[in-house]
């Protein structure tokens, strides 16, 4: 045979071998998109209310709007969850909720965190027979995940509770367990976490410090809620925060390429169920990488402004209502729009003033409601001073509370019998925010370094609050998250950015 018969026949067997080692790659490919498609559990879009917010509007046609994503956490027993999470099977809580909205740049991102226990307004939800339950109000928000006892809960129910709460479309919901944070800490080789302290209860067993978890520790981290920090579901939250801060740190550092995110597709697709429009590993890789050019450093966490209620768990307007407001208007939290959604071109969203309010006369039955003040600050006086501008109004059934210093805000709580009795108040206490209080007795005006009487019944030099605001005054405690410039007090309190120090303000104490 010929040296070029002796090539030409190398040639082809090179050729054919390299078309061998295609078609296998893509074989197992195939195969391999065909093993995550198939672990993916989708919920029926046919729970989704018909009535929804409206989708944002492109400035120019093709321009990118923003997109927001609800994250769940299922506290869920069943399907083996039980090994990880103990008690029995059974339908599960949505625990955990984060309200992801990704701004139209795509370059900045803020994650909200919705207390389990907070009291709001469930809307009608599809049952497992097709009927609709009622509207219900007063109802803790993780009771949304549970109607219709689904086995796997209720997703459409909560994103119908989250887009009637906020005013915002979502555009995609996600639902994870116990054994899918296992599986996706472990496909990234662990997720570095700070435990504030020693951990040893309720079957926990955590040791203080930082330090790298994944599968059970890192599902007790998130857990936890007795013998860590502050015992509250707050701090909880924040922990979580932190953890999710630490896990996106953890996947950016390992890049946004196929062999990182389909491993950890596979990990995570076994646990998850999605809207449809997730419902395919490509569609969640394409997601994941839509994601890659925002930087840690611009992604904020917030939790939604709160105050307790009862063992429940108010949302303090207006600062919760402004929050809203940004996202729907695709703002940062200090008002800023990113220019590329239509009617993001209003005016920004603070809170509206108080003293704005243009409140009728006074009835006689207003007039006798029960009105304490309290001294939130600390300097003798401020509460009798306070009381003075209450009973100059027009109110004679006020007295004083107990002092109670710390306060940075003056909230006026009420129940919502005396709402009207509350706006007539309001004007008195510029920049107060409003708490409706289901229960109370009567109304509470607790003072905070916000409030400065005027003249008229102005406190003495000594008694003033040093400083001409909160924000001008407190300093955030050494590693603390400062408080950003321009954001209303509600919100700032309660936001930490997602490159903070792990071991900072994970207590809301």
């Amino acid at each position: 045979m010929s040296s070029s018969s002796r090539r030409r026949r190398i040639v082809r067997t090179a050729v054919g071998l390299a078309a061998v080692l295609v078609l296998s790659v893509a074989g197992a490919g195939a195969w391999f998109y065909h093993r995550l498609d198939s672990n993916i559990t989708t919920f029926d879009a046919g729970g989704v209310a018909t009535e929804r917010p409206p989708a944002p509007v492109p400035v120019t046609p093709g321009a990118s709007v923003p997109v927001n994503v609800l994250v769940l956490g299922s506290d869920t027993r069943n399907d083996g969850n039980a090994d990880l999470g103990g008690g029995e099977e059974g339908v599960g809580h949505s625990d955990t909720a984060v309200l992801l909205h990704i701004y139209a740049d795509h370059k900045h991102a803020v994650g909200v965190s919705i207390p389990r226990d907070a009291l709001v307004t469930v809307p009608s939800c599809r049952l497992p027979n097709g009927g609709w339950t009622s509207p219900r109000t007063n109802q803790m928000f993780n009771s949304a995940f549970t109607i219709g006892e689904f086995p796997k809960g209720n997703p459409a129910c909560t994103q119908n509770t989250v887009e009637t709460l906020t005013g915002l479309r979502i555009d995609h919901t996600i639902v994870v367990d116990f054994k899918g944070v296992a599986a996706m800490t472990e496909a990234v080789n662990g997720v570095d976490a700070c435990v504030p302290n020693d951990v040893n209860s309720h079957n926990i067993h955590l040791k203080k410090g930082m330090q790298k978890l994944s599968g059970q520790p890192a599902v007790d981290y998130l857990r936890a809620r007795y013998g860590i920090g502050d015992n509250s579901d707050i701090g909880r939250m924040k922990r979580q925060q932190a953890f999710l801060s630490s896990m996106i740190r953890k996947v950016q550092g390992l890049g946004f390429s196929l062999p990182t995110l389909l491993p950890l597709a596979d990990a995570a697709t076994r646990s998850l169920t999605v809207d449809e429009g997730l419902g395919t590993a490509m569609k969640l890789v394409d997601f994941a990488q839509s994601l890659q050019s925002i930087k840690l450093s611009d992604i904020t966490f917030v939790t939604t402004p709160w105050r307790y209620s009862g063992e429940r768990v108010a949302l303090v307007h207006p600062d919760v209502d402004t929050l809203w407001k940004l996202l729907r208007e695709d703002r940062t939290l200090d008002g800023q729009s990113t220019g590329q959604v239509g009617d993001a071109s209003s005016a920004p969203a603070p809170a509206t003033p108080t003293s704005a309010v243009s409140p009728t006369p006074l009835s006689p039955e207003q007039t006798a409601a029960p009105i304490t003040v309290v001294n939130g600050v600390g300097p003798p006086g401020l509460a009798g001073k306070g009381a003075e501008a209450v009973r100059a109004k027009g109110f004679r059934n006020v007295a004083l509370g107990p002092t109670n210093g710390g306060r940075l805000q003056t909230e006026i709580a009420y129940d919502p019998a005396l709402k009207a009795v509350a706006d007539q108040l309001a004007p008195l206490f510029p920049g107060a925010r409003l708490v409706e209080e289901a229960g109370s007795e009567g109304i509470t005006v607790t003072l905070g370094r916000d409030y400065h009487p005027t003249p008229a019944t102005g406190l003495d030099a000594a008694d003033a609050p040093a400083g001409p605001t909160a924000a001008a005054t407190t300093r955030p405690a050494p590693g603390a998250t400062p408080t950003p410039s321009g954001v209303p007090t509600g919100i700032a309190e309660n936001s930490r950015g997602a490159d903070t120090d792990p071991c900072a303000d994970l207590t809301f104490g």
